[in-house]
């Protein structure tokens, strides 16, 4: 038996089905922002409404449904909740052999103002991650470091998700950009040259923008050089990379310049005044007093900060497009390491057919839709970081039943966000599944000549739902380019639109939010930070909406 996806089942009428389409959506954002329900809570209870709604509205058959969920869930765990687990694990032991006060003493010597650790750390660091890695490894990591310095948990998860947006178009090796080119036909040096001519405003912005936020305007101006260098030096780098070079390295380059420009910097120059929370107790002598005290040597701050060197050695290894083949079993060169890798790679992949659903569900072209379960073990993101924390085991020197202890002691903790994550991904999942997503984006591509205002909040939805600026433009990138055409757009612009309002998305996106409290310990506090961080996506993404619109009609000499 197959089933046909209807995007229009409310009397064939597209306004009234976006309507009932929009029902989870909005009853998500009411569990957490008005109800602040427990973030497996709002999870669990949105999908059982979307359930709802698929099969009583858009009749799709129970078993579909409930396979389309098992599908989202199996890939919320893998390689999602991997990432956590390991991301977490790695942190923690840091944390329990002493190793992260030094690292806490090594960032304090560079720096002990609050304003500027989120810099190097939330906005620069967290870059790194994200295009190396993606996923959740970039917040989990960098708010994990932010909250061993002293940070406030909410705000440090908080702060990471703002400071994500400006590298995720071009995250984990530029796959938002290049995996729009399959379905599009339009070249992913197009897209990536657009996005370059968008994003670099943003990366100047959200610098300034995350300081205003922890600190108000007046502190925020104390450190506007600091800043500047930070942003515009990414920015800059940002630009030249993604118009020159291409999709796959714009975030690595970006991070790093930024970084090394920022540190380099602060070495000959200090704002006037230290900056810290009001909650933080200690005076500015006795803090400056006792990182002199725990002054260290350069091996033992090195060691310290090996386990994040060995980290991003091997996500950045995990993230080269042949070594990723050869990971997952894909490889076809000559190379004789590869093929010994990919040998072991095509035996930990498995890609079992989702059972009822596989091929079941006819798309709009008529074309049957394949589902299945992709359980890469060895290709997986979180393995290298688990990889990363045998080593660090060895570096630690601390005992494998003490480590081990350290994992279920995770795992434990971990248990309600991974339940959080399978929801909100099976959510993701039988939404796009059924159409209503497709119903979403049909609406919103209706508005005409605002179309290229418009356009960012498609890729801002497809972000929301799916959690991955990857999945919204493989959901919504030829409706961009078939929408532009028609209504007179650049079919560039649009495309480069979805990404780029997709960035802005990803701070509200129910996993995530489930990832960045998973990270700091507010599991079951995700309606809290849900709360911080929606003002600023909606903020973000009228910004982006503004820039699309006066790309398309006034500044249209900046299209590639």
């Amino acid at each position: 038996m197959t089933w046909t996806q209807n995007f229009t089942p409310v009397g064939d009428n597209l306004a009234l089905s976006a309507l009932v389409a929009l029902i989870p959506i909005l009853y998500f954002f009411w569990a957490l922002a008005i109800k602040r329900m427990k973030g497996y809570m709002a999870g669990l209870t949105t999908l059982l409404v979307a359930l709802a709604v698929v099969v009583f509205v858009y009749k799709m058959p129970v078993g579909m449904a409930v396979m389309s969920v098992s599908q989202g869930a199996v890939y919320g765990i893998l390689p999602i909740g991997w990432i956590i687990i390991t991301s977490v694990f790695l942190y923690k032991l840091t944390v329990k052999t002493g190793q992260f006060d030094i690292i806490r003493n090594s960032v304090l010597s560079i720096t002990e103002d609050r304003r500027l650790q989120a810099l190097l750390i939330a906005f620069s660091f967290g870059a790194f991650l994200e295009g190396a890695a993606g996923f959740g490894a970039p917040v989990a990591i960098s708010a994990a470091l932010l909250v061993g310095l002293g940070f406030n948990p909410l705000y440090a998860a908080g702060i990471c998700l703002i400071a994500n947006t400006a590298p995720v178009a071009f995250g984990a090796i530029g796959i938002p950009i290049t995996a729009m080119e399959g379905p599009t036909g339009v070249p992913a040096m197009e897209i990536s040259k657009m996005v370059g001519r968008q994003l670099p405003f943003l990366s100047v912005f959200i610098p300034f923008y995350l300081v205003v936020i922890m600190a108000g305007f007046k502190k925020t101006m104390e450190v506007l050089p600091a800043i500047l260098v930070s942003g515009v030096s990414f920015a800059l780098t940002q630009y030249l990379s993604s118009n020159f070079l291409g999709p796959e390295l714009p975030d690595i380059l970006s991070a790093l310049v930024s970084l090394a420009a920022l540190a380099i910097f602060l070495k000959f120059w200090k704002p006037k005044s230290i900056f810290r929370f009001q909650s933080e107790a200690y005076s500015e002598v006795a803090a400056t007093a006792s990182v002199k005290q725990a002054a260290h040597t350069k091996g033992e701050v090195f060691k310290a900060w090996s386990p994040f060197l060995v980290l991003t050695a091997f996500i950045s290894v995990w993230g080269i497009p042949s070594i990723k083949a050869a990971l997952t079993g894909h490889y076809e060169g000559t190379n004789g390491l590869l093929k010994l890798i990919n040998a072991l790679g095509h035996q930990l992949t498995f890609m079992p057919e989702v059972p009822g659903l596989n091929n079941k569900i006819i798309n709009a072209s008529g074309q049957p839709i394949p589902a299945v379960y992709k359980l890469e073990l060895l290709g997986a993101a979180g393995t290298a970081i688990l990889l990363a924390a045998v080593v660090t085991k060895f570096i630690v020197k601390i005992s494998w039943k003490d480590w081990t202890a350290t994992f279920v002691e995770t795992l434990k903790e971990l248990k309600f966000p991974i339940i959080t994550i399978g929801a909100v991904v099976g959510f993701a999942y039988v939404t796009n599944a059924s159409g209503m997503s497709t119903t979403l984006g049909m609406a919103l591509a209706k508005t005409g000549v605002l179309f290229p205002f418009f356009s960012p909040f498609l890729g801002w939805l497809g972000v929301f739902i799916t959690g991955s600026d990857t999945s919204s433009n493989l959901l919504f990138g030829n409706l961009q380019k078939v929408t532009a055409t028609s209504v007179g757009m650049d079919p560039v612009l649009a495309l480069a639109a979805n990404s780029s309002g997709g960035v802005t998305g990803k701070m509200i996106s129910p996993q995530s939010i489930a990832v960045a409290c998973a990270a700091v310990g507010l599991a079951g506090k995700e309606s809290d930070l849900f709360r911080f961080t929606v003002k600023h996506s909606i903020f973000l993404i009228f910004l982006i909406g503004i820039l699309t619109f006066l790309q398309s009609n006034v500044l249209s000499w900046m299209i590639p």
